[in-house]
C-alpha cells in the first residue's frame, strides 16, 4: 500500500508541476491584462485617453474597432502602428465573424487580443506576454496530498441532455448542458456534482466550492475535471482541484457553481489561494 500512495503522490507532484507551466506560458491566463465590451459602431483604441479603449501599453491610436449591428467586428488599423493580424502586416481586416469560425489575432510587441462572447456580449480579450502576474508569478499552493480524496463516484447520466443556468464571476447568466450526475458520499452526506459541459467529448468539468471556500481557498468556486465515465463510475481526484483563470487576474471571466456543487463539507485537497496578487 505504501508503494501505491508513493506512485499517487508522485503522480499528483507531476500534475502540479504541469499545471504551474500551463499557467505561465506565454499566452497563459497569468498574462490577461485587459478586458474591453466593445459598443455597437466604432471603438477606437490605443493608449491615449481620448479613446473609449484605452489600452495598457502600445501605440498612442491603434485603430479603430468596429462592431456591426450584424454582430461582426472589424478593424482598421492607424498606419505606423507596427499592429499585424494573425501574423499579417494590413490595414484592415476582419476580428469576429461568429462563434463557429476562430477570431482573428491582433498583436504589437509583447501584447495581443482578440474577440471573445460572454453573457451575448462582445468584448476585446487583451494579452501581454510580459504581463506582471506572469514575470512575477508566486507559484502555487496545495493541501498535503491525500488518496483519502480520490473518489470513485457513480455515474448516473441521463435521458436527455438537461439544460441549466449557469452564473460567472461578472453577474452574466448564460445556460451550459448536463448530461448527468457524478454520485458518492462523503462524511455521511450524499453528494450530487454537476458537469458543465466544456468542449464536446472532453472531459467532465465540475465547478465546485466547500466549507474551505473564501478561507483556505479561492472564495469563488475551484475547477475539477475528470475522465468520462468507465463502466458506470467517474474518478473525482481533489487533489487536482485547482483555481478558476479569475483567481490570478481580474480579466477572466470564470463560472460559479451551481447549488448542487456546493459542498457542504470542507475539501482539504487540491490548490489553496493565490498568495500572490491578482489585481
Amino acid at each position: 500500500m505504501v508503494g501505491a500512495d508513493d506512485d499517487y503522490a508522485k503522480e499528483i507532484e507531476g500534475w502540479r508541476t504541469e499545471r504551474a507551466q500551463r499557467l505561465t506560458t506565454p499566452d497563459g491566463w497569468l498574462t490577461l491584462v485587459g478586458l474591453y465590451f466593445l459598443e455597437t459602431g466604432d471603438n477606437p483604441a490605443g493608449t491615449a485617453a481620448d479613446n473609449s479603449i484605452v489600452l495598457t501599453k502600445g501605440p498612442a491610436h491603434l485603430g479603430t474597432v468596429t462592431l456591426g449591428s450584424d454582430g461582426r467586428v472589424k478593424i482598421a488599423l492607424t498606419p505606423g502602428s507596427d499592429a499585424r493580424v494573425n501574423g499579417r502586416s494590413v490595414l484592415a481586416a476582419d476580428l469576429y465573424a461568429g462563434a463557429e469560425i476562430k477570431p482573428a489575432v491582433v498583436s504589437f510587441g509583447t501584447v495581443s487580443f482578440f474577440v471573445i462572447e460572454r453573457g451575448g456580449k462582445l468584448a476585446l480579450r487583451v494579452k501581454d506576454s510580459e504581463a506582471e502576474r506572469r514575470t512575477h508569478f508566486a507559484g502555487l499552493d496545495y493541501f498535503p496530498i491525500d488518496p483519502a480524496w480520490r473518489i470513485e463516484a457513480a455515474w448516473t447520466p441521463f435521458d436527455q441532455p438537461r439544460e441549466i443556468q449557469i452564473a460567472n464571476i461578472l453577474g452574466q447568466v448564460s445556460p451550459a448542458l448536463v448530461t448527468g450526475k457524478a454520485v458518492f458520499e462523503r462524511d455521511g452526506k450524499k453528494c450530487e456534482l454537476l458537469p458543465i459541459e466544456d468542449e464536446p467529448g472532453g472531459p467532465l468539468f465540475f465547478v465546485i466550492s466547500d466549507a474551505t471556500s473564501g478561507k483556505e481557498t479561492y472564495g469563488a468556486a475551484r475547477f475539477l475535471y475528470a475522465e468520462p465515465p468507465v463502466d458506470g463510475k467517474v474518478v473525482l481526484d481533489f487533489n487536482r482541484a485547482q483555481n478558476p483563470p479569475c483567481a490570478f487576474t481580474p480579466f477572466a471571466t470564470c463560472p460559479l457553481p451551481p447549488k448542487e456543487n456546493k459542498l457542504p463539507f470542507a475539501v482539504t485537497a487540491g490548490e489553496k489561494s493565490y498568495r500572490g496578487s491578482h489585481e
